[in-house]
Parts: structure tokens; C-alpha cells; sequence
């Protein structure tokens, strides 16, 4: 209705054919007479009246943003019309004035603006009763004691006001009209949603013998993009081979599983992912902490430890003693040092937040810290390490309506610095930067180099991996000398059940005699026994040197496995000589195949390793 108020039924006027109830001061004096007696409403009389509107529900802001994207795709849709008469009908519509297609009332649908400022809303907050709001001007409005809606006096409750969520839907409409140049495409290229990989052949899953609920004991689900597990930044669509369009900004998951499977935070539980000593990938916001504080574009993190998780705990709430800068805090401190990007994912757990999704895990971009140190929580008794995240992506953050990433900012003031200890700042130069002359985000300096390997896209092929290289240890783990530390050569097996190299056991104590003469003050004394110690054991081995044997049994057992070896590396390369000879055109393709997944491990020849063996043995 036109006021935005449901009136008593006093205030209405029922139309004697439709029976449809009116308000009557929304109605034009004119509209109010009837010459028959029986008052008919305007649809019915059909006399245009464009300020008379039926009683209805006050409009939510579901339908006003899917009619806003429907309106504004029905322009761009319109091939009569020139990009600049696009631009001209986009900006009519986002100005209230609408599009000249659109019913009158669609048009009152599509008037979205700030109750208070009276501009487009800023980071929209949509209360119950309809009206919108920018965050900034919600949280005035309501920091000033007024809990009720300016525009149509409703009552604002109690949990909207203290933990007020974005309208991503609005966010998403507005930032849809305002760009200049975009086809339908590229508009709805813009909208994610979540990722559920129904159709997966592998997926995290829980087994009906798991006595906790949920996800907490799944098993993990294969990973689609083809980065380490110590990847820094974002990830390009280079490294998504299944999309080729990589991690975008905004992209959803149903939970922590699935959010590991696109490689934006890996630990499924942990919320920090990174190692001490090269430094932190991605961060995770769940409201595990109460000194957090999310504002958007920065955001203050805590770090981890410090909580008493003993008898098998995953979780607790209470701080039992100081948090130190080790480990995974480490991480932290080092890429705040070095100015590495973090990715940072939001969670629905947050309930805290204004920029917290309201289901799922949300990825909101790569965020720099600028700043850490420690300082006392809020709990009074221990310190906790703070850090300080500022935004620095090229893509836009999901809660704002620009089309543009960021920009470099100022920090922001910070009250709890004055008393902070251990505080860091960076004065190097970072590793991730702005460049003025590209005008975008990039790495300045070479990123890290990863540590880690690929995890492989199929299962098949992770197999076979495995294998090869249970294969190529098989000797090595089974019979390995324990002198050379290589596979045995001519073994002979002492008392004391250990297997060496006979040519290792007897270097070993090569120029070592059985006895030792002894003499003092010019007399003769007995000779004295020398003790030959087992170099794996304190067994005396000097009997067992005077005459030691090979044992055969062994010695043949290693030979069939150096044969069932080499008759599979030979069968191995049989097939690959065959494969290669079908054409140029099968071997390029078969050689983008193989370069397109991670490549196995080298196999260790057996011949080559027993010889060096051998060789080394006899040399010693």
C-alpha cells in the first residue's frame, strides 16, 4: 500500500464487485464518489487512479530485489536500445523514477533507498518490516535507543538490532545496475551459489558407525583445484581445472568439508592453516573468539592456544593460560613480516557480525595484517595475540555495491594499542602490493615456494602413486643394512637377529684384532679379549666375526624381488614405447595429459641401487 501501514478496518473501503478492501486516505477525492450508490474500486470502475493501491502486506525485500534484477535484465536484454540509453533506464530505475514498461505497481517495488539518508543504501540492512537501511545509519539510528523503524513506526527487534545482517540479494541488485557496461551474461556470471558437489564421485561423507552427529568424523572428499596445501594468495583459474574460473569472491559452501574441497581454507576445524616457519595462508571467521571484532574491509583476529583441550576436548570456551607467539600464531607474525595475502573465510557460526553469512562458509577475498601484538583479553586474566586484517583484493567484497576491488587504506585507530606489548609492525616493503600503475593488486616480490605436493585430482591416480612408492621402499624398509643404510648386499644375519652388509659388518671393524696383548713394569701379562659390539646392540660380535655367513635364504628373496621389480618397470615401458608410436598427433595429447596432472614419483632403480650398494660396501 502507498503508506506503508496496515489501517484498522475502520480506516478501509470494500469494493462492492471485487470485494477488495481499500484504505481510504490513500484514495483521490475523486475516486470516492459513486453515482449508483455501491462504491466500486478504481480496477474495477476503470478509472486510471495512480495513487489508489489495494491494502496488501508491506513488500518484502526478497521480491523488490528479484523484480529490481528482473527490470534491469529486461534492459540489457533489449537490443533496440544503445549502451547509452541503457545507462539512461538504469539509472531512472536505481532512481525510483523506474523503467517506462514497468506496471505502477512494480515501479513501487523498485524504490530502494536509505529510510535516513535517503540515498542508495551502503552495505543494505533490510528490517522486518520492508524498509532498508545502510548499515552505518541502521547502527546510529539504533545506537541512539530507537528500536522502532523511522519510516513506519514497527518494532525493530531485539536481535535485529544487536546483530544486523547485510542484504546480500540487495547488494547484489545494486551493484547489477550500476555497471555501466554488462550484458545479461556477464550479470548473472556474478551470482554464486552454493557449491554442493552432489555429483561428485567422491565427497565427505560420515559412516553410520560414527557416534557423533554431522560432519565432525567425515572423511574428507577429493580436492578440484590444483594447488599445495602452502598456496598463498588467491587461486587463479589456471589452478581450476574443473570450472576455469577459480575461487571467485562470494562463492559459498555448506559447510567446512566443502570449503577444504575448493582449496580456500583447508583445516575443516583449525581456523588458522599455515606453518611457523613459512608463514599463514587463510584464516577462518566463526566466532571462536569474543575478542574479535569484524568491521567489514579490516577486522581484529585473535589467535589461537592458550585453552585447556585435554580428556579429548575439540572446542573450549574458557582461557586457561597466555598465548605465545608459536606455532600457527608464528605463522601469523610471519606474514604479517613478509606482507603475504591471507584468504579469509566467513562463517555463518559468527553470529556477532554484520558481514557473516547466514548459512554456510562464505570466501570474502585476500586480507594483509598490518599489526600484531598482545594484550589481555577480554576475559581479564590472559594475553592473547591480536593481529589487525586489512582487505587488499582485487575483486569487491560481497557486502558492498561497487564493482571495483580495493583500494590502499588508512589503518584504522586502534584504542587497545596503548596498552599492547610485543607489539610488531611491518616496515619492509610487502611481498603483496598495489600497483599505481596497473592499478590493481599483485605480487611486488617472487610468493613463497611451496613446500607441499599437488594432491591429485583421481583417486585412480593416487593410487598408483602410492603404490609406486610402497614399491620403491619395499627393500629399503624390509631388508636395508643398518650401516649403509642401503638395500642389503650379500646379508649375513648376527646373534642378535640384525641384518648388515658382509662388507659393512667386516669394515666395521677392519684392523680390530680378537685379542689385545697386554705387558706392564716389562712383564708379560695374559692376553685380554677384545669386545666387538654390535653397532645395533650391546651384543659381542667377536666370535661370530672369526667366520661369518651369508644367509641365503635371505639373499634369494631379495633377488625375486629384484626381478619382480625390473620385470614391471620393463612391462611399464613396454607400453609406454607402444603408446608413443600411434601418432605425433596422440603423443602431444598424451603429453598435455600427463602435464596436466601431478607427476609421479621417481622410481628407484633396484639394479642400480644394489650395485652402488655393493659398491660402497666393498670400498669401505
Amino acid at each position: 500500500m502507498r503508506c506503508q501501514v496496515k489501517p484498522p478496518s475502520e480506516e478501509t473501503l470494500t469494493c462492492g464487485t471485487c470485494v477488495t478492501p481499500w484504505h481510504v486516505s490513500c484514495l483521490l477525492p475523486e475516486s470516492l464518489s459513486s453515482s449508483t450508490g455501491e462504491w466500486q474500486c478504481p480496477d474495477c470502475s476503470g478509472d486510471v487512479v495512480s495513487s489508489a493501491v489495494p491494502v496488501t502486506g508491506n513488500v518484502g525485500f526478497e521480491s523488490s530485489g528479484s523484480v529490481l534484477v528482473a527490470a534491469i535484465r529486461a534492459i540489457q536484454a533489449d537490443l533496440t536500445l544503445t549502451e547509452a540509453e541503457k545507462a539512461k533506464r538504469r539509472q531512472k530505475l536505481m532512481s525510483g523514477g523506474g523503467d517506462d514498461r514497468l506496471v505502477e505497481e512494480d515501479k513501487k517495488k523498485l524504490e530502494i533507498f536509505c529510510s535516513i539518508c535517503i540515498q542508495l543504501p551502503e552495505r543494505p540492512i533490510t528490517t522486518p518490516c520492508g524498509h532498508n537501511f545502510c548499515l552505518r545509519c541502521f547502527e546510529k539510528w539504533v545506537g541512539q535507543g530507537k528500536l522502532t523503524c523511522m519510516t513506519c513506526r514497527t518494532k525493530i527487534p531485539k536481535n535485529v538490532a544487536r546483530n544486523p545482517r547485510i542484504n546480500l540479494a540487495l547488494v547484489s541488485a545494486i551493484r547489477l545496475a550500476s555497471v555501466t557496461k554488462c550484458s545479461v551474461e556477464a550479470a548473472a556470471a556474478k551470482v554464486h551459489h552454493i557449491i554442493r558437489n552432489q555429483d561428485r564421485p567422491e565427497k565427505a561423507f560420515t559412516t553410520e558407525r560414527a557416534k557423533k552427529t554431522g560432519k565432525a568424523n567425515a572423511a574428507s572428499g577429493r580436492i578440484y583445484v590444483t594447488i599445495p596445501g602452502d598456496h598463498f594468495g588467491p587461486i587463479p583459474a589456471e589452478n581450476d581445472p574443473t570450472r576455469n574460473q577459480g575461487v571467485l569472491v562470494g562463492e559459498s559452501w555448506e559447510d567446512r568439508q566443502d570449503c577444504r574441497q575448493w582449496g580456500a581454507h583447508f583445516p575443516h576445524i583449525a581456523g588458522i592453516a599455515g606453518q611457523s616457519a613459512v608463514g599463514a595462508q587463510s584464516v577462518a571467521l566463526s566466532g571462536g573468539y569474543d575478542d574479535d571484532e569484524d568491521h567489514g574491509e579490516w577486522f581484529l583476529y585473535t589467535g589461537s592456544g592458550g585453552r585447556d583441550l585435554g580428556g579429548n576436548k575439540r572446542t573450549n570456551k574458557i582461557q586457561s593460560s597466555d598465548q605465545s607467539f608459536a606455532k600457527m600464531n608464528e605463522a601469523l607474525r610471519l606474514s604479517c613480516k613478509m606482507g603475504y595475502p591471507v584468504r579469509v573465510v566467513r562463517s555463518h557460526k559468527e553470529k556477532r557480525s554484520a558481514y557473516a553469512p547466514k548459512e554456510g562458509v562464505r570466501y570474502d577475498g585476500v586480507y594483509r595484517i598490518e599489526k600484531c601484538w598482545s594484550n589481555v583479553g577480554i576475559q581479564g586474566s590472559y594475553k592473547v595475540c591480536r593481529y589487525l586484517f586489512v582487505r587488499c583484493d582485487n575483486e569487491p567484497a560481497p557486502w558492498t555495491s561497487d564493482e571495483h576491488g580495493d583500494r590502499p587504506r588508512p589503518l584504522p585507530n586502534i584504542p587497545e594499542l596503548k596498552k599492547a606489548t610485543d607489539l610488531f609492525v611491518r616496515k619492509e616493503s610487502p611481498s603483496w602490493d598495489f600497483d599505481e600503475a596497473e592499478g590493481r593488486w599483485k605480487w611486488m616480490k617472487s610468493p613463497p615456494v611451496s613446500r607441499k605436493a599437488v594432491a591429485a585430482l583421481d583417486p585412480e591416480e593416487r593410487k598408483i602413486i602410492r603404490k609406486a612408492k610402497n614399491g620403491n621402499n619395499r627393500l629399503l624398509k624390509e631388508f636395508g643394512c643398518q650401516i649403509c643404510r642401503k638395500v642389503l648386499s650379500f646379508p649375513v644375519t648376527t646373534p642378535c637377529a640384525h641384518n648388515f652388509c658382509k662388507a659393512c659388518l667386516e669394515a666395521k671393524f677392519a684392523g680390530v684384532s680378537q685379542v689385545r696383548e697386554r705387558s706392564r713394569g716389562g712383564r708379560t701379562l695374559r692376553a685380554k679379549k677384545n669386545i666387538m659390539t654390535c653397532p645395533c646392540c650391546t651384543t659381542d660380535l667377536s666370535d661370530f666375526l672369526q667366520n661369518p655367513q651369508v644367509n641365503r635364504e635371505m639373499m634369494e628373496v631379495i633377488e625375486n624381488l629384484k626381478k619382480k621389480e625390473e620385470e614391471a618397470e620393463s612391462s611399464k615401458d613396454t607400453a609406454e614405447s607402444s603408446g608413443g608410436n600411434n601418432g605425433e598427433s596422440e603423443e602431444e595429447e598424451g603429453t598435455q595429459t600427463v602435464s596436466e596432472v601431478e607427476p609421479p614419483a621417481k622410481r628407484i632403480k633396484l639394479v642400480d641401487t644394489v650395485a652402488a650398494a655393493a659398491t660402497d660396501c666393498v670400498g669401505k
